[in-house]
């Protein structure tokens, strides 16, 4: 189910297949992900020698592993147009981190022309990289000690001054890594800083050469457009996995945000595709506005006002998210985001959705069957109370439509659904555990003197 989603999740690529996509897991959790596009793949190709490795965590405690590629031959613009792989170990110990990093080379056989590999300070698997990487030297990025450093300035609680001058040597640090900079930063820290919190700073890292001789060679204009190329990066994986309270509504929403910018891929500028070859994607951007612009026409000219407005609310919902159709021989399964429905695409279409239910007209999800399919909206497809002329207005429509009892019955109706869905892709022992505790909480809501039928 999951391997089933992500798959309509993933950016489209400029060539086939159109994604790489290896050990999902099956449960509900998504306890890990590997994923490259074979776009992303061809960056790596081009720029192995320099892999930069950024860490995000979630709530739950799960962290997104993100390659990216880095050093002086890489000129390509934009947040995350650098990255080259996503990564979600099953643990993230010794074992889990090895098993992703074989994944990651497996699939990268330029893994062998690494040379140097940049971590976080808080990274402590390096026997692993090392072991899975043994010619590769391994560094602190200068990024990452600079975020270090700057997070820990916050902490200490500084007089206003002295953090104020901390901070703006810091900056210039970072945009200009001479040696007598990052020397003076040293002596600021060696000043300000009260002996015993100064071993915290690690300032040490501030006069080891190897973490800044790659910032050292370039520019002042160059350091700055990197640090914050990174920055906006790394806030943008912190948006959207850091902030998700599960896994896969973490990367919905970075896949979401790939999708709505794809300038991130085609700033680039690198000739990756095959010579000689085409596909849908190159017309698709534009085809598909044309679908939609031809499925609102269709909703125009067919519903009514009232109804018509319901059903271009739902249908920008379709827009601005990322959905999903497996189709089979009679009915298709329309996933948009977390919500998940039976579409029967047949006239009248039909959707389990709530709204379909109660107001019987096309929801988001009959609107991405059609969008899906490059279609529009036809007559046979409604009911003939919402055609054109012969309802009244959005009020009348709303209060003739509710009904308590639907309502009730929906809302079980997908939650008993959602428990089923949890009870049967987990093990023997998580089953017996989670039946349990149904059980328990049925009786104790009802009581034992009612037996409830699970």
């Amino acid at each position: 189910m999951a391997l089933t989603m992500l798959n309509g999740l993933l950016v489209e690529d400029l060539s086939p297949p159109m994604l790489l996509l290896h050990q999902v897991s099956e449960t509900p959790q998504l306890d890990s992900l590997n994923y490259q596009s074979c776009f992303m793949q061809g960056i790596f190709a081009n720029f192995p020698e320099i892999l930069f490795i950024h860490r995000t965590y979630n709530p739950r405690g799960k962290v997104l592993y993100t390659f990216l590629v880095d050093g002086p031959r890489v000129q390509l613009q934009g947040p995350l147009s650098q990255a080259v792989y996503f990564a979600i170990p099953a643990k993230e110990n010794a074992e889990g981190v090895a098993q992703m990093l074989q994944v990651f080379k497996k699939f990268n056989p330029a893994w062998e022309r690494i040379c140097t590999i940049l971590v976080d300070p808080y990274f402590v698997l390096l026997p692993t990289l090392a072991m899975e990487f043994p010619i590769a030297e391994v560094l602190l990025s200068a990024f990452h000690v600079c975020k270090f450093l700057q997070g820990k300035f916050y902490q200490l609680s500084l007089e206003q001054p002295v953090e104020t001058l901390l901070l703006s040597s810091l900056q210039s640090t970072m945009c200009s890594a001479t040696a007598g900079n990052l020397r003076r930063l040293h002596s600021l820290l060696s000043s300000y800083i009260p002996p015993a919190l100064l071993p915290e700073l690690h300032s040490h890292w501030l006069l080891n050469d190897r973490i800044w001789l790659a910032p050292r060679s370039r520019s002042q204009a160059q350091s700055s457009r990197y640090f914050q190329s990174l920055e906006v990066t790394t806030r943008i994986l912190s948006q959207s996995f850091g902030t998700a309270p599960s896994e896969k509504k973490g990367i919905a929403s970075l896949f979401c945000y790939m999708q709505q910018n794809p300038g991130d891929k085609a700033s680039s500028g690198l000739a990756l595709r095959p010579p000689n070859h085409h596909t849908t994607s190159d017309v698709s951007p534009k085809v598909q506005q044309l679908v939609e612009a031809s499925i609102q026409h269709s909703l125009n000219a067919i519903c009514t006002e009232p109804a018509a407005q319901l059903c271009l609310a739902e249908f920008a919902v379709v827009q601005k998210s990322v959905h999903l159709i497996g189709s089979g021989s009679e009915k298709m399964n329309i996933q948009i985001l977390e919500d998940t429905h039976k579409v029967q695409p047949q006239p009248p279409a039909s959707c389990s959705c709530y709204f379909h239910q109660a107001f019987h007209l096309p929801c988001r999800h009959i609107l991405a069957m059609l969008s899906a399919r490059h279609q529009v909206l036809q007559p046979d497809m409604l009911q003939t109370q919402w055609t054109a002329g012969c309802a009244t207005g959005l009020d009348s429509i709303l209060d003739s439509k509710w009904d308590e009892a639907l309502d009730k019955h929906l809302a079980v109706t997908l939650l008993t659904e959602e428990v089923r869905q949890l009870l049967q892709h987990c093990s023997e022992d998580e089953f017996e555990r989670r039946f349990s505790t149904l059980r328990e909480l049925a009786d104790s809501w009802i009581g034992p003197y009612e037996q409830v039928q699970l």
